[in-house]
């Protein structure tokens, strides 16, 4: 039985019993910080489990893709040891929401692998929480599991929770035995940590959710939660002792074995190569790029150990997105989001790689020169530290490396070290943050400022360097905090507002309106004239232009995320923002910069949206129905049980409390003005709408006209007198590198005759008229060419530092070599350099000692030949 087959056999076998087939998450848990990557079947049923979210159905089944390399559950360490450990996997599970619970779905999983897999009984062991008495008796008494293959076990591996927090319960463990041929005891005997008992399904019966301090509240609905691990039963089923023996991995380990000129696949280099391109090419495909924190760091953890592995194996060409093809083959059509995302993932691994492939050389070799000179089995913190702060290695290479060899990384040592740097890094800083403004503020304030831009209202707040007063006089700068406003409080990357406030005959200019604990808006600025005392009422009026500039350009980035994502591929997912009057700032995933198409194409599609004049919508929606609808929403943000979400007509649905504008003709004009990186797998692009977007373009044709002007073209024609002049300059360069070439030849018959002979030799060093580096290399080649076997030295002075290049012949690199040459004149005039054996250029700070510099080159030239 194939391994697809198997999945599909598993999912009809629960559909059959009235569960729903319900796709895979993906590896990203949507709306879940506690989590870094989707580990386990349940992981997109948890709001389901703990009764915040009601589904059409009370019973499920998925094939659910997973990965362990962060966090609690973290397989990493292991991969390419065992026969059985994964970063990535697919756990096969079905689900009971307040429906079934044990009883039911211990027969199914009996039944399921007895009746349809046609396992023997007698391979199959039993495990339960010890006080779990009503699971013992199904077993038991129900299915008549034989008692000698039965055991009861305590909390550490009988009870199941998916993180520190959220849902848990006891649970049942099914283990298969591989024979008497493998090493390894029953489960709960001392020896259960060998290979022949393998836990292959988990029935975890969900009857508790547990808080941050421990407390086990019961759920609402004791519900049934159940994971079989693929890879394990396909393992069993196909009758192999390793994961790695069965169809799913074959065809990756023959591929990583031809990439290595291997002609076997029995390494453990290999098996690393074919599990980890499994997590790699979907976490990318989910969305994930490598960069240095959170889940990119994760992933780039995991590409630079395949590296490092095919480095092992010999292979020193970029060489691990070769494996994607492979991989799409074999899991394309369980999976076609894999192979809709291949070249982008192939594309993303190739640069991966090359950015690591030399440091990867450079720790190499560092690390392996310690070990040689290492006594004792530990790698020393110092060294672990040396090799991530200075040659960028990460820190579990080395430990993998380390235990190969059989030795230990010490990174306690590695910890100090660390510890010790962000010591340094705080005292060298001279940056403070104001914390004047962090009180707490218990005062609500309603926001009316989505049809409203003035406001009727009264203060309910002073603020004055931070802590509460009764007023706030002339000249006195402070935070004002409302009944309700129209003013909105800067978040999601919006801006806030500025504007003014009026009490009677007083006013109160607003510079920013911040937000502070969720429920309050605090308005900062200046009391112009009067005096603002608490409880009086209030008029407040916010800036129209500064607010409707802002809604042009926070409607406009709806649009270019929308467009992004149609152009570039759906990786595209925001990672920050910043919306303000006079600009808007997108910073989002892509792991290379935009062409100048890429450009052209987003901007004429954001364009066409606002020539369309979309409406703009904007509906408080309850959050899952708002996700099923396909609102986009970021990672990381809190969410309530209602969403606003905004629509601008079919192109872009996204959850934003930010203001807008009505139509997206309102726009007017998008303007991209910059592309550029800001971190790994970041780019930021930054526009101009609107009347800043018009200016834009103004400035562009008045510069065109200007250009015009200068070279005596047209509109029409200056691309061709651009190119013109071009050519023409082109050629007057390459003419005055014939004449400066015709002088130099010219000098260095002149400075031929300087030269002495020493040892057989021709030694010359002269300091030339001032000239550039290119044209100082020419000459010395001339007179090496003139003067036949020889050393040459010629220095000169330009903008008042020192060039220097030395040339060595041919005949004489093996005594004389040009880079120690020159480092020897260029250290008595502040510098260095370096180059090849027979040529080296550098430089220096000190002119008036080039001289002197120049005439120690014959005594050098002496020792050396002696």
């Amino acid at each position: 039985m194939t391994s697809a087959e198997l999945r599909s056999l598993f999912l009809r076998f629960f559909e059959e019993r009235g569960h729903t087939i319900v796709p895979s998450s993906p590896l990203i848990p949507a709306h879940d910080p506690t989590l870094l990557f989707t580990n386990a079947g349940m992981v997109q049923f948890k709001d389901t489990f703990l009764g915040r979210e009601e589904r059409p159905y009370r019973r499920a089944a998925s094939a659910q893709r997973c990965v362990r390399a962060g966090g609690k559950h973290n397989d990493l360490e292991n991969v390419g040891y065992t026969a059985r450990h994964h970063t990535f996997f697919e756990m096969l599970g079905n689900f009971s929401f307040g429906d079934y619970f044990k009883r039911e779905a211990i027969h199914y999983a009996w039944d399921f692998l007895t009746r349809v897999l046609g396992l023997p009984p007698e391979r199959l062991w039993i495990t339960v929480y010890d006080q779990d008495t009503e699971a013992e008796t199904v077993w038991l008494k129900e299915v008549r599991v034989d008692p000698a293959r039965f055991s009861r076990i305590g909390t550490k591996d009988n009870f199941w929770s998916m993180g520190d927090t959220g849902p848990c319960g006891p649970c049942s463990e099914i283990f298969y035995d591989h024979g008497e041929g493998i090493p390894g005891g029953p489960p709960g005997t001392p020896e259960a940590d060998g290979d022949r008992y393998v836990e292959i399904w988990n029935l975890v019966f969900m009857q508790y959710d547990r808080t941050p301090d421990g407390t086990l509240t019961p759920l609402p609905k004791p519900s049934v939660d159940t994971g079989m691990g693929l890879e394990r039963i396909a393992a069993v089923v196909q009758g192999v002792h390793s994961n790695y023996q069965t169809d799913l991995f074959r065809a990756l380990l023959e591929a990583a074995a031809g990439l290595a000129g291997l002609d076997h696949t029995d390494h453990s280099s290999l098996r690393v190569l074919a599990d980890h391109i499994r997590a790699c090419a979907f976490l990318i495909t989910d969305g994930v790029l490598p960069s240095n924190e959170g889940r990119g760091y994760v992933l780039r953890r995991i590409i630079r150990r395949a590296i490092r592995h095919g480095y092992k194996l010999g292979i020193r060409e970029v060489f691990f997105y070769r494996l994607v093809a492979p991989l799409c083959q074999e899991m394309g059509a369980a999976y076609p989001e894999l192979s809709a995302a291949r070249a982008t993932v192939e594309r993303v691994l190739r640069q991966e790689e090359e950015r690591f492939a030399e440091t990867l050389e450079q720790g190499m070799r560092i690390l392996e020169s310690q070990l040689q000179g290492l006594s004792g089995g530990t790698i020393p913190g110092e060294i672990v530290f040396q090799l991530y702060d200075t040659y960028g290695f990460p820190v579990d290479l080395t430990a993998d490396i380390a235990r190969e060899h059989g030795l230990t990384a010490d990174l306690v040592g590695f910890e100090r070290a660390m510890a010790a740097q962000r010591e340094r890094a705080r005292a060298a800083s001279q940056f403070g943050i104001d914390h004047s403004q962090d009180l707490a503020v218990a005062a609500r304030c309603e926001f009316t400022g989505y049809t409203h831009l003035v406001e009727d209202t009264e203060i309910v707040a002073l603020l004055k360097d931070g802590r509460p007063v009764e007023r706030l006089g002339a000249g006195e700068s402070g935070a004002v905090l409302l009944s309700k406003t129209p003013f909105y409080g800067e978040s999601g990357g919006q801006v806030g507002d500025r504007g003014t406030l009026r009490s009677g005959e007083s006013l109160f200019e607003v510079r920013d309106t911040q937000k502070r604990g969720g429920e309050a808006i605090l308005h900062l600025g200046r009391v112009v004239r009067g005096e603002f005392t608490l409880g009086a009422p209030c008029r407040a009026e916010v800036d129209r232009a500064a607010r409707q500039a802002t809604a042009l350009n926070h409607s406009a980035t709806h649009l270019l995320h929308a467009a992004l994502r149609q152009v570039l591929g759906g990786h595209v997912v925001q990672k920050g923002s910043l919306v303000e009057p006079e600009r808007l700032r997108f910073d989002f995933a892509h792991f290379e910069p935009l062409s100048t198409e890429q450009l052209e194409a987003v901007e004429r599609l954001v364009n066409r949206q606002i020539r369309a004049n979309h409406p703009v919508r904007a509906e408080i929606l309850p959050r899952e129905e708002a996700l099923a609808a396909g609102a986009m929403a970021l990672f990381g943000e809190k969410y309530g049980e209602e969403v606003r979400v905004l629509r601008i007509g079919d192109f872009s649905t996204e959850l934003c409390g930010g203001t807008h504008v009505e139509q997206s003709g309102d726009i007017g004009l998008f303007k991209i003005v910059g592309e550029a990186g800001v971190a790994a797998g970041v780019r930021r692009i930054e526009a101009v709408t609107g009347e800043a977007a018009l200016t834009w373009v103004e400035a562009g044709e008045r510069l065109l006209h200007t250009l015009g002007e200068r070279v005596k073209a047209g509109r029409d024609t200056l691309d061709d007198k651009i190119q013109q002049l071009l050519e023409r300059n082109r050629a007057l360069e390459k003419e005055v590198d014939r004449l400066r070439s015709k002088l130099a030849s010219a000098s260095g018959t002149d400075l031929a005759a300087q030269a002495l002979d020493i040892g057989g030799v021709k030694v010359l060093a002269a300091r030339v008229e001032e000239t550039d580096p290119k044209a100082l290399r020419d000459l010395v080649d001339q007179l090496r060419n003139k003067l036949g076997s020889a050393a040459v030295v010629l220095g000169a002075v330009r903008d008042g530092k020192v060039s220097l290049v030395a040339g060595v012949t041919q005949d004489q690199i093996g005594r004389i070599k040009a880079g120690d040459l020159v480092n020897a004149v260029a250290a008595q005039v502040g510098g260095k350099g370096g180059g090849r054996p027979d040529l080296a250029q550098a430089g220096g700070t000190d002119p008036s000692r080039l001289g002197a510099a120049l005439q120690s080159v014959p005594d050098w030239v002496r020792r050396a030949l002696q």
